[in-house]
């Protein structure tokens, strides 16, 4: 790839920021530096420079720069500076504190803002437009985990063989510590200093789009991380007190300028980064739908005609009036927590609301989207959660295996190939999900099989350290597991470095053993995605999902579940996770497109869906499926008008 600096055809982005540091042409030669601060909460602001210069050249500093009240609790200054300059702002003539909307950190949460320059970059593929939503294969990742920007860039060429088509990067923001998950960032548009420099995060976007993938980014807008955050000091209103969350204060979406700093943190991202969409962490602790769809408008009015951009919930309330029209998709852990029971028999937390009847859970979530639509939940304290779901397009559901929060939220983060007791059990479910109609999701390493831990981690010191540790452990206590006080003990420390590095996927990526095995089946499944459902996805709609049961009447660990494509197709999966064959009268009909084991197909032939197997086929008709006598049909979910 040539020199950006020096493509002619390379085209330069920046969002223009009402509020920040936000570069304003130049006087007399020099660079020119708006600074724009909302603090509501005090009398008297201050710019405070750290370097002098319009160059950042580290020479004198300026003197500090008073900054006008211009009314509701703004204040503005212009100064002779450009990128480089390093600031903070001085509140009442006391306390110093970082931009709240720094575009860099270098020096981390607790050092000063930096001026940058948004178009210094030159984007090389400025001509991507992204993709159509119904073509997303998600592959989840920690940026430091895997060395950085340039260590994700040099995985991405892997990724698009193996048939993912969008990366989605766990929060960057800036938060404390060189290491952390991100989910307590204090500095929304300053990405990490730690994995590289705002111009090789978009060296990297660039060069993922040159691949055709696309970029997904998690943000975090229901709370602020617990060391960093300085709003409360000089802008007590962008609080709600009276709500807590478990994470600290909630920011009041009911204030406009606390609106506009998010949205605009959304704009910026998808705008001068050219992100390809965003995942909203935890939509259901920001307690505001309305700002929800308002947070969709205002991206949508402003993305450029053409542009695929896609919103993405994770959503504990199952609120599905929000992806009616204005979001894409939600994470959809109705799925995963179905199947996770089904693969590993957990039944404590919030998988007791799955323990009774999986099987039949599963088939709603295939034919209906949710398996809770408004139906009391155990691990909700009895109370109704969701609402109905079957008029959503199947691509309006994430489903998942694994992910950042259901192996990392684990004590010991064990990885689901180490609870669950059968590889072609964790197979067939792979199928599964890789070849329904709903969107599916990969966590890092997932395609090589990886036993390896994906544990909770940050860098926190003192007592902030003593208390995340004890707190994660005390955490545990009510799991049987962990009820011996010695057993909590041995929860690994979050701030122990050892932690984020046994977290942290080999690099040595060769592909060779199980490693390789596992990699051609990811591959495999994916390539028949690509190929045969893909271009078919776009209308598809299901047909209904079926739950075997032995002659007793019990749940058999067992479905087949039917939707009608684009093109009038007919894609039938079925599955059986448990440990014996389960008796079919039906032959496919159709074109067997993947199977699980090697040879299914010859049982199925014989009128047996083999243990452990998941079978797909494609067909013009809509199979009718006969069960054999000594199996029946005992619950059917069909989706609802």
């Amino acid at each position: 790839m040539s020199s950006p600096m020096h493509d002619p055809h390379a085209r330069r982005y920046m969002h223009c920021l009402p509020f920040g540091a936000q570069l304003s042409g130049a006087a007399r030669g020099k660079p020119q530096t708006r600074f724009r601060f909302w603090a509501p909460s005090c009398q008297a602001v201050q710019v405070v420079f750290e370097t002098a210069s319009d160059a950042g050249d580290g020479g004198a500093p300026f003197a500090p720069l008073d900054m006008t009240p211009t009314g509701n609790g703004w204040f503005e200054a212009q100064a002779p500076c450009g990128p480089g300059t390093l600031y903070r702002y001085r509140i009442d003539g006391g306390q110093e504190v970082p931009d709240p909307a720094s575009r860099f950190q270098p020096q981390g949460v607790h050092g000063p803002s930096a001026v940058l320059d948004p178009r210094a970059y030159a984007w090389q593929h400025a001509h991507w437009m992204g993709r159509p939503w119904e073509e997303t294969v998600i592959y989840e990742l920690h940026v430091g985990a895997l060395g950085g920007y340039g260590g994700v860039s040099a995985r991405l060429p892997a990724l698009a063989e193996l048939g993912v088509t969008a990366i989605e990067l766990m929060p960057l923001n800036d938060y404390p510590g060189e290491r952390g998950w991100g989910y307590d960032g204090v500095l929304l548009y300053a990405p990490h200093a730690a994995y590289g420099t705002p111009d090789e995060l978009k060296g990297l976007i660039d060069t993922a789009h040159g691949l055709g993938l696309q970029v997904f980014i998690d943000v975090v807008y229901n709370h602020f991380g617990p060391d960093g955050n300085w709003l409360g000091e000089y802008a007590k209103p962008f609080f709600r007190h009276d709500v807590k969350t478990p994470w600290g204060v909630a920011p009041d979406f009911d204030r406009f300028e606390v609106r506009d700093f998010f949205c605009d943190n959304a704009l910026y991202w998808l705008t001068e980064y050219r992100f390809d969409g965003l995942r909203i962490d935890a939509a259901h602790a920001i307690g505001n739908a309305p700002w929800l769809r308002e947070l969709s408008d205002h991206v949508h009015a402003r993305i450029e005609t053409g542009r695929h951009v896609h919103l993405v919930l994770e959503n504990d309330r199952n609120a599905a009036n929000l992806l009616e029209t204005h979001f894409d998709a939600q994470w959809n852990d109705d799925a995963h927590h179905a199947l996770h029971v089904l693969l590993t028999g957990e039944n404590e937390g919030y998988y007791r609301s799955y323990a009774a009847h999986p099987i039949r859970k599963l088939a709603r979530v295939l034919a209906e989207g949710f398996a809770y639509q408004g139906e009391a939940s155990p691990a909700h304290a009895g109370q109704p959660r969701g609402e109905p779901s079957a008029h959503l397009p199947t691509s309006a559901f994430v489903v998942f295996l694994q992910n950042h929060d259901q192996i990392g939220n684990r004590a010991f983060g064990e990885r689901l190939r180490k609870l669950c007791d059968d590889d072609d059990a964790l197979r067939a479910a792979t199928a599964l999900q890789l070849l329904t109609p709903q969107i599916p999701l990969l966590f890092m390493d997932e395609e090589y099989g990886s036993t390896q831990p994906f544990q909770y981690f940050t860098a926190y010191t003192g007592d902030l350290a003593d208390a995340v540790r004890e707190g994660r452990r005390r955490e545990f206590a009510a799991f049987s597991a962990f009820s011996d006080p010695a057993r909590r003990e041995r929860i690994p420390d979050p701030n122990d470095v050892r932690t984020f590095a046994n977290s942290s996927p080999p690099l040595d990526t060769r592909q060779d053993g199980d490693r390789l095995e596992w990699m051609h089946f990811y591959k495999s499944a994916l390539a028949v995605r690509a190929r045969l459902l893909t271009p078919r996805l776009r209308r598809a709609n299901a047909l209904g999902a079926t739950v075997l049961a032995d002659d007793t009447g019990n749940d058999l660990a067992a479905l087949v579940a039917r939707w009608r494509l684009d093109d009038g197709a007919i894609l039938t999966l079925a599955l059986n996770l448990g440990r014996e064959g389960v008796p079919l009268n039906h032959e496919p009909d159709g074109m067997v497109v993947f199977e699980t084991p090697a040879r299914a197909r010859d049982r199925i032939d014989n009128g047996v869906l083999p243990a452990r197997s998941c079978v797909a086929w494609l067909t013009g008709d809509v199979p009718d499926y006969a069960i054999h006598h000594d199996a029946r049909v005992v619950h059917r979910v069909e989706p609802q008008a």
